[in-house]
C-alpha cells in the first residue's frame, strides 16, 4: 500500500493552494548521476551548434556542404543537439518528484502517479541502446569511413572534437544507474 505521506498534498500555509508532497529521499551519489547524465549531451551538443554557426571544425568543404553551415542543415544540427539535450534532461525526471507524479498544472492527468515501469522500460532501453551506440561509435571513430575519412578534421580539430564526444560514453551507463535506482525506490510491493 501507498504510504499517504507521499502521495500527499500539502496546503501552503494560509493560502489554501495545493503543494505536492516533497520528493522521497534520493541518494546524493543518484541525483549527481542524473544530473551528470544530462550534461554529458552538453559538449557534442555545443561543438555541432558552433558548426551550424559556420565555425570552421577542420571538416573540408567537400564534406560539410558549404551551402549547408550555416544555411538550411543549421536547423538540422541544432535541432539535433536541442533533441539530444532534451531526452537526456528526462534522466532528471528519474530523481525528482515530477518524474513519479505528473505535475499539478498537467491538464487532465496532473496530479496522477506514474506507473513505475512506464518510466523504468524506456529508460532502460535508452541505456541499453546509448550505450551500444556510443560504444560501438567509439571503436569505429577513426576507421575511414567515419572520422578517419579524408575530408574529417585532423590535429587540434580532431582532439577538440573527440574531447567534446568522449563524455557521451557515460551517458548510458549514468543512465541505468540512475534507472536501477528509480526502480528500486519505486517497485511494486515495497510498502510505500
Amino acid at each position: 500500500m501507498r504510504n499517504t505521506a507521499i502521495g500527499a498534498t500539502a496546503a501552503v500555509a494560509g493560502t489554501g493552494t495545493p503543494t505536492p508532497a516533497a520528493a522521497p529521499h534520493v541518494p546524493r551519489y543518484i541525483r549527481l548521476a542524473a544530473h551528470a547524465a544530462a550534461l554529458t549531451l552538453v559538449p557534442s551538443g555545443l561543438w555541432r551548434i558552433a558548426i551550424a554557426f559556420g565555425w570552421d571544425s577542420g571538416f573540408t568543404e567537400e564534406s560539410l556542404g558549404p551551402e549547408n553551415f550555416p544555411g538550411t542543415g543549421s536547423f538540422y544540427l541544432i535541432g539535433l543537439s536541442l533533441l539530444a539535450e532534451a531526452l537526456g534532461l528526462l534522466t532528471l525526471g528519474l530523481v525528482h518528484r515530477w518524474g513519479e507524479e505528473l505535475p499539478y498544472w498537467v491538464p487532465v492527468l496532473g496530479g496522477r502517479s506514474i506507473p513505475v515501469m512506464a518510466a523504468v522500460i524506456p529508460a532502460s532501453l535508452g541505456a541499453v541502446l546509448v550505450t551500444f551506440i556510443t560504444v560501438t561509435g567509439a571503436f569505429t571513430w577513426n576507421d575511414a569511413d567515419n572520422m578517419g575519412a579524408a575530408e574529417s578534421p585532423d590535429g587540434f580539430h580532431n582532439w577538440l572534437m573527440t574531447a567534446c564526444y568522449l563524455p557521451l560514453l557515460a551517458w548510458g551507463p549514468l543512465l541505468a544507474v540512475v534507472t536501477a535506482a528509480y526502480y528500486r525506490r519505486r517497485r511494486p510491493g515495497r510498502g510505500r
